[in-house]
């Protein structure tokens, strides 16, 4: 598609929280919550000529790498939330997007995210294909207190379950979707604090892709206010979180 006329370099989505998106308390579940900000930053590209249609004339797809959320406060059912996106950088196969979420004036979330450009065809990073000067970079805007992170993965840590990629995890570029992999580990531990709010901040590294039929085992470990967890297919890496708890 070509570059929209409306098209801003720093781009705002309205959203009405709604209650399919909403955790037994009516807050908005962390999966949606990184749904939400992902979709506001998939129609910022679309505005700029960068969705997935257009990469994949070019047989090229964005893929997330790595995302750090921190969080102030979780909306409600039936909230209106504004989420705002803008680029820090765009260099070769790589990008760093900011994004912030708002309940009126009030920031409750800060979001940066570290994307790769993959062919399609041949499974691997390379130079984004498209024009992007059009796009003005912000990197001092900064969304978040602290910047995503190359997750330790080098720690002790208890299997706490497996799971099966199945259809419903997989997305348009036929792989298990990111935000597949924070429900797995968010389904295996109390949901108490969860239900309390008392998440901060989340980090998420994706290593691998995970296609249909693979097995995967589940590894955490909990020092202090961090919960640690591990998403490893035949002893290898494919996700790493990092849930940083209020004290």
């Amino acid at each position: 598609m070509p570059i929209a006329p409306d098209f801003t370099s720093v781009y705002s989505h309205d959203w009405e929280i709604n209650f399919v998106q909403c955790m037994p308390n009516g807050l908005l579940k962390h999966t949606e919550l990184c749904n939400l900000l992902q979709l506001t930053a998939g129609y910022h590209a679309e505005k700029g000529g960068l969705s997935f249609s257009d990469m994949q004339t070019r047989h090229q797809a964005w893929v997330l790498s790595r995302m750090r959320v921190e969080i102030e406060e979780l909306p409600r059912w039936r909230d209106i939330v504004t989420v705002k996106t803008w680029i820090y950088d765009l260099q070769g196969s790589r990008s760093i997007r900011a994004l912030e979420m708002y309940v009126g004036d009030k920031k409750i979330v800060g979001c940066v995210t570290f994307w790769a450009v993959i062919n399609t065809q041949l499974r691997r990073p390379e130079a984004l294909g498209l024009p992007h000067e059009h796009f003005e970079k912000f990197p001092e805007r900064e969304a978040t207190a602290e910047a995503f992170k190359k997750i330790n993965l080098d720690r002790e840590a208890q299997s706490v379950g497996s799971r099966k990629v199945v259809l419903s995890d997989l997305d348009i570029v036929n792989h298990a979707n990111n935000v597949k992999y924070l429900e797995w580990c968010l389904d295996s531990i109390d949901p108490k604090p969860i239900l309390k709010q008392q998440l901060h901040s989340l980090d998420m590294n994706f290593i691998r892709e995970l296609t249909l039929n693979d097995e995967v085992q589940l590894a955490s470990a909990t020092l202090d206010n961090q919960t640690y967890f591990a998403v490893n297919k035949a002893g290898k890496p494919c996700f790493a979180l990092e849930l940083n708890w209020k004290a």
